[in-house]
């Protein structure tokens, strides 16, 4: 780890990847201060890193409650789920309320949630106060989300985050060897 503050390598077993809303439409959005496309590619290469290690990756999407249709681009990325991950379908802002979420994480040991997604003022901040006040450590990864202006990036990443967890870059992510 670069950071004196960075946190140490991450137990594989206890830990949870959770990406939230990363859906076509929502990658697309003019985003600020990172491209949804380059959110996404970041996203990616964590959850990757996240498989090989044998760690949990959680793949979160909304729905619109009570629409019959959702809009085009609502499922996730192609390519972004595979075997073995979790996908958790939310009709709130956050993921954990009414989607059994707490119950998966807890079923399998996790106690430690690392986050990205769009946008982190919104979907993520918002599940992100959830895993606090039910007792999870947080980690957030500053590079894999992004908000619909900069300023509301800034001041989740900056003022609320610290308060939750750890905030760091994605490079800065590792893994305790088995």
């Amino acid at each position: 780890m670069s950071r004196p503050d960075a946190p140490d390598a991450l137990d594989p077993a206890r830990t949870a990847l959770v990406l939230v809303d990363l859906m076509d439409r929502i990658v697309a959005l003019p985003l600020e201060p990172h491209k949804g496309t380059d959110v996404l590619a970041t996203a990616e290469t964590l959850a990757d890193a996240f498989r090989s290690a044998g760690a949990l990756v959680v793949l979160v999407r909304v729905e619109r409650p009570g629409a019959t249709e959702q809009p085009p681009g609502s499922g996730l990325v192609a390519g972004l789920s595979r075997p073995g991950d979790v996908e958790v379908v939310k009709r709130t802002v956050g993921a954990f309320q009414g989607t059994g979420l707490d119950d998966v994480l807890r079923g399998r040991g996790v106690t430690t949630v690392v986050f990205g997604g769009i946008a982190t003022n919104l979907g993520v901040e918002s599940t992100a106060r959830a895993a606090a006040d039910l007792g999870y450590d947080l980690l957030f990864v500053e590079d894999a989300m992004t908000a619909l202006t900069g300023a509301e990036h800034e001041a989740s990443v900056r003022l609320d985050f610290p308060r939750l967890g750890t905030v760091v870059r994605a490079a800065e992510v590792s893994f305790a060897r088995r």
